[in-house]
Order: C-alpha cells, then structure tokens, then sequence
C-alpha cells in the first residue's frame, strides 16, 4: 500500500534497480536528500559493478525490521567468463593470471552446479566488506595487507547455467543471505578445471520483492518527490 507524503516521516521500502557503477551508498545518500531523512536502512548492498533490486528501509519503523530483510534469500544471474582471473572475481578488479579453457559440454556444466547445490563452503572475497578485526576486508585488500582466506556456508539453488560461448557460462541462482555471487563464480569455474571472473551481476528478486517493480536508480535525482513518496510501500 503507497504511502502519503503527508505522513510526519516518510516510512516503508522503496525498490530502486540500481545502475551499474553507484555504490548502494550512492543511492542511500541521494534517496536520504529527496525524502529529506537520514534515517534510511537497505537489504543488503550490492557492489559498485552489480545492478539490481535494492531495498531502502525508509524511516524507523522500516530500519527497526532490516534485520528481518537482510535474512531473505535473494535470487541473482550473471555471467561469467573464463579464463581470466582478477583479484576481486569480477571485471572491476585487476587481472591476476590467465589459463586456457578446456572444452566444456552442457553435461559438464549441470554436473558442476549440482557439485555446488545445497549448503556449500564459499571462500569469502577479499574485495569484500566483511570486518576483520573492526576493518573492512577490501580496506586491507587495497593496502595490500596480506589476510587469511575466510568462509562461510551458505545454500544455493541453481536455477539456471548455460554455454554461451566456449569461454564464457550464464547463470541465475537462487541462494540465503550471505552469499557472494563472485564466489559461485569462482567455485564454478573452479570446478570446470579452469578460472574465472564475473562481467555481469544483477540481483532480480528479494523475497518476495522484485527488480521489475523497482525505480530505475537514474530516476532517483530527477523524479518527482511526489512520486517518491508515493512509492513508498508499507510493510
């Protein structure tokens, strides 16, 4: 149900897609200036090079449940391509080592998923913004301070893989809170003998809330403040 702007502060979930090259923050920070509030949540973030559904928690009744909407599964696709790995697992990151491709079938792609299906061990990016001992992993990651791998057991369904190419694999995935997309990445190709980096990432759904009913983030500056609040959806 849209909320009024006459409410005395602006209260409920606004679905932005986010473009690709803001960060979550960005889209935080303009959203806080256009519903002239500072008190504005999110569902998780996505990295700079994703797109996608992003969840803003608008007011504190919506901030007081972010606990709640960070726990929600998430349903992601991407693209992977081989071959090529970069330090952060995805194309924004800088080329580490390059290695041939061996022919792949379908057969082995299906098999390689269904190896990464249920509860599984993901390594934890270091481009990431897990805190290790009160510092943000990418932090340290950029002042090349060598860290220790970490992991984390998530579960993942795979919806969808396929060849698109000989070097290069779509997929969508269904998976819990916690998951790195970049990590499915590196496992799968991991698991295909070869290596691997995202070029695309979209988040499409959280829980029951979908991309497709999103604002496109572009339109967050420029768009009505009416019809801002009038997004807002109650929760």
């Amino acid at each position: 149900m849209p909320l009024s702007k006459t409410c005395t502060e602006p209260s409920g979930l606004l679905l932005i897609n986010k473009p690709r090259d803001f960060s979550s923050h960005d889209i935080i920070a303009i959203a806080r200036r256009r519903l002239n509030t500072k008190k504005i949540g999110h569902s998780g973030t996505l990295d700079p090079m994703a797109t996608g559904l992003l969840i803003l928690l608008v007011g504190r009744d919506a901030t007081k449940q972010q606990a709640h909407f960070l726990q929600l599964e998430k349903i992601y696709s991407a693209t992977l391509q081989l071959g090529e790995e970069t330090d952060s697992w995805d194309a924004q990151g800088t080329v580490l080592r390059q290695q041939a491709v061996p022919p792949l079938s379908e057969e082995q792609l299906v098999h390689a998923t269904q190896r990464l299906s249920g509860t599984i061990r993901q390594p934890i990016p270091f481009f990431s913004a897990k805190r290790i001992q009160g510092n943000r992993m990418y932090e340290l990651a950029r002042k090349g301070i060598e860290m220790e791998r970490k992991y984390n057991e998530v579960r993942v369904e795979w919806r969808q893989a396929r060849l698109i190419g000989p070097d290069q694999i779509t997929f969508t995935v269904r998976c819990s809170c916690g998951t790195y997309v970049r990590s499915l990445g590196y496992l799968l190709a991991e698991q295909l003998n070869t290596i691997g980096h995202l070029t695309q990432l979209t988040r499409e759904q959280i829980g029951p809330y979908q991309v497709a009913d999103a604002l496109d983030g572009q339109l967050l500056k420029t768009a009505p403040e009416e019809d801002l609040f009038a997004r807002l959806i109650h929760i």
